[in-house]
């Protein structure tokens, strides 16, 4: 049985969530709250499961497995129906790409260990936090909004008709945009990407607000 290291908030945890939506795996859920207890992700106990002291992490008969995209990958790969990757190798390295603009270069500066050493040590006020994640916020899904225009095959979702990798990156990005009052007019077709996939009952139901 898959168990789930898990916040609801966590963007990273969401991708996750919605793979495993997606490919329809039972999972239980083993819920880490990040700001009680002082993070209960920095207990001694979640650091035997990830020293990153991050979520999520994803236990496999009891071998934990951390990243996101790694996990995502792996539930790809031993369940490939349906496919989370195009056919071929360009295919797949675009969408790839696309994610990686989500969850190497979006996410970690405005993840909340970033913003709290901001408001902490560096005695930053709420203020100038929230300027600093809707900077890099908006600066990376504008990246993105090109990339997406760049897919010879355009379709519904970021990468043609299919839900991708990519898919799974952005719709928890988008959640974290609208929570920091980003102006998104600047990124209407993953404005319109996001749409389509709030509808995705998968999406609906992995999503912060369920």
């Amino acid at each position: 049985m898959l168990k789930l290291f898990d916040y609801a908030r966590s963007s990273a945890a969401t991708r996750v969530r919605i793979a495993l939506a997606l490919k329809d795996l039972p999972y239980t859920s083993a819920p880490i709250h990040l700001l009680e207890d002082g993070g209960q992700h920095h207990s001694a106990a979640y650091k035997n499961v990830n020293p990153q002291e991050l979520v999520p992490a994803l236990d496999i008969d009891g071998a934990p497995l951390t990243q996101s995209l790694a996990i995502i990958e792996y539930l790809d790969e031993i369940k490939t129906d349906p496919p989370l990757l195009p056919h071929t190798a360009l295919d797949r390295a675009r969408v790839r790409a696309m994610a990686l603009c989500v969850a190497t270069d979006i996410h970690p500066i405005q993840n909340l260990r970033v913003l709290n050493y901001l408001r902490g040590p560096l005695s930053q006020s709420e203020d100038a936090v929230a300027t600093w994640a809707r900077h890099w916020i908006l600066q990376g899904l504008q990246a993105l909004e090109k990339l997406t225009a760049r897919v010879r095959a355009q379709g519904t979702y970021c990468f043609g008709d299919t839900v991708t990798l990519a898919d799974i990156c952005l719709a928890p990005q988008m959640v974290n945009a609208r929570r920091f009052d980003c102006d998104t007019t600047t990124v209407p077709r993953l404005v319109a990407i996001d749409d389509a996939l709030r509808a995705l009952p998968a999406f609906a139901e992995s999503l912060p607000s369920a």
